[in-house]
């Protein structure tokens, strides 16, 4: 399967996106907003407990967040804990504090050779579509494949997740899971415009390699109900250029974001430093026209000290240097975007 090899029906896609990208550039800059995403705060990566999402929604206001993405697993977001009256009543308490519930995340794999396990993931991702609905969100954001994590013995890891996944795949083609991955996909977004939900497809490893695989995909499928969840931390390559024109691929479609990392204050003037990829990225989000949300992940192994991984205070420490630097490179990509004079 030849994921690079770009076809006329490519370039025609390429092309309306491109008129759809001078149009959107012509509205004044402003309006991206920076989310947390609850993964963060999930008790997973950190040694310590989870918060609760009531909990949640005070350390995103408390750190200056505009607004929350919810991950579709326990202890947060598992359908199973939320039905609609939950729903309703968070996205209640959400708004009381003036924050939005602006994505819920799937961590679904429509990869397995196996059919009965497919099958699983399809009715999780029904009950996600109607839990995203529910909370008054509009794209849940979605994988071809998720090997997962495993909590081993305390903390999370993923390589076990990794070589399982790798090991369940090697005798099938990636013709064959690419095929898989579509299908369900295809049935996921049919649900989807039943709910008035957007499925937003991230360019994350493995099936997807870049963001042509991303719009090979939405091409496919081809429903108005699935579209890109462009990330710039995952790209193969950070360059400006490279950026730059993902997003110019991606146009129009792109519709959540996020972005990661650890952070720290620099001195003595308190600024906070971070990636150099994130201000070209912003100001090509700015170009495109794209003003949803720039969502905050911490998701990574994290530092051990004293023989132990730290706690739940390296996690609010890096989420609140994370909004400050994030609403800075923003300031600073729409400070560039103006004309001059």
């Amino acid at each position: 399967m030849n994921h690079a090899a770009v076809s006329r029906r490519d370039l025609l896609g390429a092309g309306l996106a491109a008129s759809g990208v001078l149009r959107a550039a012509s509205r004044p800059p402003g309006g991206l907003k920076v989310g947390l995403y609850s993964i963060t705060y999930l008790g997973v990566w950190y040694r310590g407990v989870p918060l609760t999402l009531e909990q949640l929604l005070d350390r995103a206001k408390e750190h200056g967040y505009q607004g929350v993405e919810i991950d579709g697993k326990r202890p947060h977001g598992n359908p199973l804990d939320m039905p609609k009256k939950r729903c309703q009543e968070l996205r209640k308490k959400a708004q009381q504090k003036g924050l939005e519930i602006f994505a819920v995340s799937a961590n679904n794999d429509f990869s397995s050779p196996i059919p009965e396990h497919r099958e699983c993931q399809l009715v999780h991702m029904r009950e996600l579509i109607r839990m995203t609905a529910d909370l008054g969100a509009k794209p849940l954001r979605v994988f071809l494949a998720w090997p997962g994590v495993t909590k081993h013995p305390q903390l999370a890891r993923y390589d076990i997740a990794r070589r399982i996944w790798r090991e369940s795949h090697q005798d099938f083609t990636e013709d064959e899971t690419w095929a898989w991955c579509r299908q369900g996909l295809m049935e996921s977004a049919r649900w989807a415009g039943e709910h008035g939900v957007t499925l937003a497809l991230q360019n994350h490893v493995p099936v997807i390699r870049d963001h042509h695989d991303v719009l090979r995909m939405v091409r496919e499928v081809a429903s108005p109900h699935l579209k890109v969840c462009l990330d710039a931390p995952i790209m193969p390559k950070k360059d400006p250029a490279y950026v730059r024109q993902a997003a110019l691929d991606v146009g129009p479609l792109q519709v959540l974001s996020h972005f990661g990392g650890d952070y720290e204050e620099a001195e003595p003037d308190g600024s906070v430093k971070g990636p150099d990829f994130y201000l070209p990225f912003v100001k090509a989000m700015l170009e495109i026209g794209y003003r949803g949300y720039l969502s905050y992940e911490l998701c990574h192994p994290l530092p051990v000290r004293n023989g132990q991984t730290v706690g739940i205070e390296y996690a609010d420490t890096s989420a609140r240097l994370a909004a400050r630097f994030m609403r800075d490179v923003i300031a600073q990509a729409e400070k560039e975007a103006r004309p001059a004079g």
